[in-house]
């Protein structure tokens, strides 16, 4: 499997998600705010589109990093990715 990268770096995390063609995006839950999804236009959640300036302030408020594959092992384009904590 190909080695998966952990960056908090705005201008990364951006320019990955708009190469694949995807859009930032949270779930909103009352309980838990909203979580940070990248919309790639064919996930069954409910998925609200955001700005990046609120995805980045979500992003950095609670202290999250951009895990990401880039790319597969076969060399394919991959869109792999999760937020996980900085730590």
């Amino acid at each position: 499997m190909s080695e998966a990268l952990k960056t908090t770096n705005h201008e990364v995390i951006r320019a990955w998600i708009e190469a694949r063609e995807g859009r930032p995006a949270v779930v909103r839950d009352s309980a838990k705010g909203a979580t940070l999804r990248v919309d790639f236009g064919e996930d069954g959640e409910r998925v609200q589109p955001v700005e990046w300036d609120e995805f980045f302030r979500i992003l950095d408020g609670n202290n999250l990093a951009f895990l990401h594959q880039n790319p597969t092992e076969s060399g394919a384009t991959s869109r792999s990715n999760e937020f996980v904590d900085r730590n």
